[in-house]
C-alpha cells in the first residue's frame, strides 16, 4: 500500500522561504518515482519536478532556481525547498508517485503516469 503524507504548509510572506516535506512508504520510496506538484487557484495542477530512485532530479523550467527538490533517505521523505516566494505561488502542494521500472527512470519527470497521491499541503504567500 502507498501512501505519501504531505507537511510543512503554512502561510508565509512574499519573499520568504518554506519547506514541504512528503514521507513516502519505504517500498514506493526506494522503487518509485516521487514528483512534487501544485494546484493553484484558477489552474489546473501542474508540475513543479521529479526525483527518481538515484535522486536524479528534473524540474520544470518556469520554477527552476527557486525550487529544490532532495531527499532524505534515512526518513524516507521527499523534501521541496522553496525560496523567494510569491503570492503567485500560493496553492495546494502534493507529492506523487509513479511505478515505473529501474530501467524507465529516463521517463521520470512531471509528465509522467503519476497515480499515487498524497492528501496536498496549503501554501499560502501574501
Amino acid at each position: 500500500h502507498v501512501q505519501l503524507v504531505e507537511s510543512g504548509g503554512g502561510s508565509v510572506q512574499a519573499g520568504g522561504s518554506l519547506r514541504l516535506s512528503c514521507t513516502v512508504s519505504r517500498y514506493a520510496y526506494n522503487n518509485y518515482c516521487l514528483g512534487w506538484f501544485r494546484q493553484t487557484p484558477g489552474k489546473e495542477r501542474e508540475g513543479i519536478g521529479t526525483s527518481d530512485y538515484d535522486g536524479s532530479l528534473r524540474y520544470v523550467d518556469s520554477l527552476r532556481g527557486r525550487f529544490t527538490i532532495s531527499r532524505d533517505n534515512a526518513k524516507n521523505v521527499l523534501v521541496l525547498e522553496m525560496s523567494s516566494l510569491r503570492p503567485e505561488d500560493t496553492g495546494i502542494y502534493y507529492c506523487a508517485a509513479a511505478r515505473l521500472a529501474r530501467s524507465m527512470a529516463a521517463y521520470c519527470h512531471p509528465g509522467a503516469d503519476f497515480t499515487y497521491w498524497g492528501q496536498g499541503t496549503q501554501v499560502t504567500v501574501s
